[in-house]
């Protein structure tokens, strides 16, 4: 099956190196744009310069290349797209969709994590406060093509989110859902972590009269002690001699079926089988798979 309009992207952190487990969510990425002759694009979310790392950008770029993730047109970087960002969250302010919050936090201590609005009739001005956007009182809901359905009741199970923090920094929820739609981005594959942000995106999308992507999240690997690999936990980075065997581990993890003969294929050969034979059906339907079960 063919579907050049399908565009798909990866989108890393370089809060830190690639490690298995973005290389998982990178492959699945690839492999479902290819496999339909769609377009793979590579957008940096380089939203919070004091969690980055020096040198990452261009070792995760380096890395992709090395394991024959070639991406298609320019990288992307949302450091440069902070006017775009700006002009809608005072665009959501004055419109009254969103609000200034002065909130510290330890008054939203015990708030379980849900904006308990203190601040939304405040009328507080922008200076010195974070932008928060109002949620109506709706459950949003979508089915995930391996997750299956997922709903989320926005007011009761999250509250009114930060769009633009106090330090002036734009929110991930923001800037995924304006860069998606500007870059025609029609499918998302990424992990599971963040399959509860969708709903928050969903609304976002709606709010903006932006057209809704096709979503799949897949499993997230984690490490014995139950923490997921990721940057904050100093995951090792992908050795570059290694592209072949641990792309096949990522492609065990992602349940796909690889004949024996190509263990000792290049990485662009086993890229290229895996997008012929690509099925997104064998996903795991699950949120979390052990990194020691792929070995």
């Amino acid at each position: 099956m063919s579907n050049p309009t399908y565009v798909g992207r990866f989108a890393p952190t370089p809060s830190g190196y690639l490690h298995f487990g973005s290389l998982v969510a990178a492959l699945a990425s690839y492999l479902d744009a290819r496999s339909v002759g769609g377009r793979w694009l590579l957008r940096m979310e380089d939203l919070d310069p004091p969690r980055e790392v020096p040198g990452a950008q261009a070792a995760i770029l380096q890395t992709l290349e090395c394991y024959g993730l070639h991406w298609d047109g320019e990288v992307v970087r949302q450091s440069e797209r902070h006017a775009e960002y700006e002009a809608l969250v005072q665009r959501l302010f004055d419109q009254g969709l969103a609000y200034a919050c002065t909130c510290s936090r330890k008054q939203l201590e015990g708030s379980g994590g849900i904006y308990p609005g203190y601040c939304a009739n405040a009328g507080h001005g922008r200076h010195d406060a974070a932008i928060r956007l109002r949620v109506p009182q709706l459950i949003y809901r979508f089915t995930d093509r391996v997750q299956g359905e997922y709903s989320q009741h926005l007011g009761r199970e999250v509250g009114d989110f930060v769009i633009c923090r106090r330090d002036g920094l734009y929110a991930y929820q923001l800037a995924v859902v304006l860069d998606d739609a500007w870059q025609g981005v029609n499918n998302v594959v990424r992990g599971a972590d963040l399959l509860d942000s969708t709903p928050r995106q969903l609304y976002l999308q709606e709010l903006l009269g932006l057209s809704q992507p096709r979503y799949l999240h897949v499993p997230l690997i984690i490490q014995p002690d139950g923490h997921k690999l990721g940057k904050s936990y100093r995951s090792p980075p992908l050795p570059e001699d290694q592209a072949t065997p641990l792309l096949l581990r990522a492609l065990r993890a992602l349940g796909q079926a690889v004949p024996d003969e190509l263990a000792d294929a290049s990485a662009e050969e086993l890229l290229q089988w895996s997008a012929r034979h690509w099925d997104a059906t064998r996903i795991p339907r699950s949120r979390s798979l052990a990194e020691s079960q792929l070995r």
